[in-house]
């Protein structure tokens, strides 16, 4: 665990999000204070206990009662570990149906950093609705790292071993963490149901 500043992990439903217990330990030798948000689809691929061990922090999914408290810090930058083609679809419109699109259009408001990285089949990724969604999100400053040529062929029905862009979320995220940390953060999300 860190002192530094707080990254949320939001991990979705896709075959990538099963290795988030292997980068959390390299974030938080950078300097992140790691904290995990699942959608309810991303549960079913993360270790909840292990990311609680690693992160000293309980994995969320749902939204909080409004009289329970914060049992998270608050964020300084979020990464969406893997992005599905319905989590970038949804968070495009606005749609804050589970806790993690809820602190993703929270943070988007608030001006705070974030970085996507997709993981569609490449016949997805090609859908019009996608492209207009990662094009939205770029405008509103969201770093997403997507290389169309990863995604293999357009018939792909599963992802390779190994193609997930890890190094390249990595070296965003360590710039994202030099700058943070040579500026002082101004705002931070309020939490809400975390």
């Amino acid at each position: 665990m860190s002192d530094g500043p707080v990254l949320y992990l939001i991990a979705c439903g896709g075959r990538p999000a099963k290795d988030l217990p292997a980068l959390i330990p390299r974030l938080q030798k950078d300097g992140w204070t790691v904290c995990v948000i699942a959608t309810p689809s991303g549960t079913k691929f993360i270790p909840g206990d292990a990311l609680r061990d690693l992160t000293g922090h309980p994995v969320r999914s749902e939204y909080k009662r409004p009289e329970d408290p914060d049992v998270l810090p608050p964020p300084d930058a979020l990464a969406v570990v893997p992005a599905t083609f319905n989590t970038i679809n949804k968070w495009a419109q606005g749609a804050s149906d589970t806790l993690a699109l809820g602190l993703l259009n929270e943070a988007i408001g608030l001006g705070l950093p974030i970085v996507a990285v997709p993981w569609p089949n490449a016949a997805l990724a090609r859908h019009p609705a996608f492209v207009r969604s990662v094009a939205d999100l770029r405008s509103w400053g969201v770093n997403v790292i997507l290389d169309p040529e990863r995604l293999s062929a357009p018939d792909r029905t599963k992802e390779p071993e190994g193609d997930f862009p890890w190094n390249d979320l990595t070296e965003a995220l360590a710039n994202l963490l030099q700058h943070l940390t040579a500026h002082q953060p101004t705002h931070k999300a309020s939490n809400h149901g975390a």
